[in-house]
């Protein structure tokens, strides 16, 4: 993952209600959500919803299937992890290392 595509994927989860959407896709697991279900778990209004509903799609943190008339909502799994591990790989490359402790004795 490119530091762009990261970008794009953090800025999609970048507000309290795409994240309290998100949070709830995740904890709903692979089955999904339909925006009518998100709503009502939620409260947030249609129009709203449907924003942030594209942002989190455009930054490839949900998949979304057309199913009929309903829209469903799905966690993009192996997105979100690629984002984590982008963060979590460079844990630590630039901390001081320590040299042991030299016997004076």
């Amino acid at each position: 993952m490119n530091i762009d595509t990261a970008s794009t994927g953090f800025a999609a989860v970048g507000s309290a209600p795409r994240l309290q959407v998100l949070t709830l896709l995740v904890r709903t697991g692979e089955t999904g959500l339909t925006t009518g279900d998100i709503q009502q778990n939620l409260g947030i209004p249609a129009s709203t919803l449907t924003h942030h509903l594209k942002h989190l799609a455009d930054g490839n943190a949900i998949k979304q299937i057309k199913q009929g008339r309903a829209m469903l909502n799905i966690a993009n799994y192996a997105h979100l992890s690629a984002l984590a591990n982008f963060l979590l790989n460079e844990c630590c490359i630039d901390a001081p290392t320590l040299e042991p402790e030299q016997n004076h004795g």
